[in-house]
């Protein structure tokens, strides 16, 4: 039944003869600092998954010269620069067709450099059926380039197989939390799914139940495949810290864009009462590890004033993974006082590392980090005061709560349930 959690995708009797993964959304992360969002690990992850077959392999890209269809030869290359953040010169077609985005235009011209086929957005499916073998398998993992026009033209690869990766129903669930027009584009994002897409791979089951109730209201419900996503924490690069990283311990650290439903409110909640009532020099490091999004002005103030006032408190926006997999090493713990998420990468990640996690008792952390953190409200500051300052003495790491490490899973095990039904 739809949203109980069970995988009922449908099984094929052999392997599909190519595959095919969108990499728009990739592509566009080029000239952005800091570290890759969570969802452009995923589809990076699914990158060097299929390079590293033996079987025929494609990426396909929606830039402003049209589409562009590229083989294993320009995906590797696309993954070096990406992992590099160094892309090769733009030739002047490129230049002019992104005059505003220059990193963008360099990614976008290292795809030309290496296509088997381009073509503007009319002749999509006139392209993908000359080049794509019958049969091939095709992965949108990025939220990103689910057009009617795309979807329509990977429809037309004669017994060609769409599946469609949903990460979280966020715009749907909390519209409030959203930029202007995020729900309503959302909402149309995900009835061409609904109506499209062959299979849908979930990242969990909560995931899976979101998704598939407001599916259901939308007239048709795909197949769902429920394959947690792989983590693979960065080496800790203690030399990609900037001078004033890491800070004097006791620190705590939250990763994230500064959005509202990260609810850093709640963690300066905290900072400005322990800045009232403790002792000079006695109020711990609050690391915030992500720029600034959307639809938070006043906590971008609170933040400004936080800083003038001499609060402990550091931002960042710019740290490289291994930065901040060396942030996490030296941390009391991982703060993710989120009101809504999709997977939640950070956490996880954490975990792996064996940094304790202080989170919100969301039912997603439940099923992906069992009983190793602490869990506490979302709305409620002082319990997070009180548990932060347990921490920041030493005295509430996980061993001593008893709390077991969740299973990390991994990305051979994700595709591995990939692979059992012949995707």
């Amino acid at each position: 039944m739809p949203g109980d959690g069970t995988n009922a995708a449908p099984i094929r009797d052999r392997p599909p003869p190519a595959r095919l993964l969108d990499v728009t959304r990739l592509i566009s992360r080029a000239g952005r600092p800091g570290a890759l969002t969570g969802i452009d690990r995923v589809e990076l992850a699914y990158l060097d998954w299929l390079c590293g077959l033996d079987t025929p392999v494609f990426a396909l890209a929606r830039t402003r010269g049209g589409y562009v269809l590229v083989t294993r030869a320009g995906m590797v290359a696309l993954a070096v620069a990406l992992r590099a953040g160094a892309w090769p010169p733009a030739r002047p077609f490129d230049r002019a067709l992104r005059p505003q985005h220059p990193d963008r235009a360099r990614a976008e011209g290292l795809l030309r450099r290496h296509a088997v086929g381009r073509c503007l957005t009319p002749g999509l499916a006139r392209m993908l059926r000359r080049h794509l073998p019958p049969g091939t398998a095709c992965y949108n993992v990025g939220h990103a380039n689910l057009t009617a026009r795309t979807l329509r033209g990977l429809a037309a690869v004669p017994g060609g197989r769409l599946a469609v990766m949903i990460h979280d129903t966020i715009p749907l669930d909390y519209p409030d939390y959203a930029r202007a027009g995020v729900p309503q584009a959302f909402a149309a994002k995900l009835a061409r799914v609904s109506a499209r897409a062959d299979m849908v791979i979930y990242n969990s089951a909560d995931t899976r139940a979101r998704a598939q109730a407001h599916m259901a209201r939308m007239g048709r419900v795909p197949p769902g495949l429920v394959a947690p996503l792989g983590i693979d924490p960065p080496r800790p690069d203690p030399a990609a810290l900037p001078p004033d990283l890491p800070p004097t311990a006791p620190y705590f650290i939250a990763l994230g864009t500064i959005e509202p439903r990260k609810n850093h409110a709640l963690l300066l909640d905290v900072w400005e009462g322990f800045a009232d009532d403790l002792p000079p020099g006695g109020v711990p490091t609050l690391v915030i590890a992500g720029r600034r999004g959307w639809r938070n002005e006043r906590t971008f103030a609170r933040l400004d004033a936080a800083r003038a006032r001499g609060l402990p408190i550091i931002e960042r926006a710019d740290l490289s993974d291994g930065a901040i997999a060396a942030l996490l090493d030296g941390a009391a713990a991982l703060l993710q006082p989120s009101l809504a998420e999709g997977y939640g990468l950070p956490p996880l990640e954490a975990a792996a590392q064996g940094t304790p996690v202080i989170c919100t008792d969301l039912p997603i952390y439940r099923e992906t980090l069992g009983a190793f953190p602490v869990y506490l409200s979302g709305r409620d500051a002082y319990p997070w005061r009180q548990a932060i300052l347990e921490f920041a003495q030493g005295r509430g790491r996980p061993g001593d709560k008893d709390r077991a490490g969740p299973d990390i899973p991994t990305w051979q095990a994700h595709f591995d349930t990939l692979f059992s039904t012949g995707g």
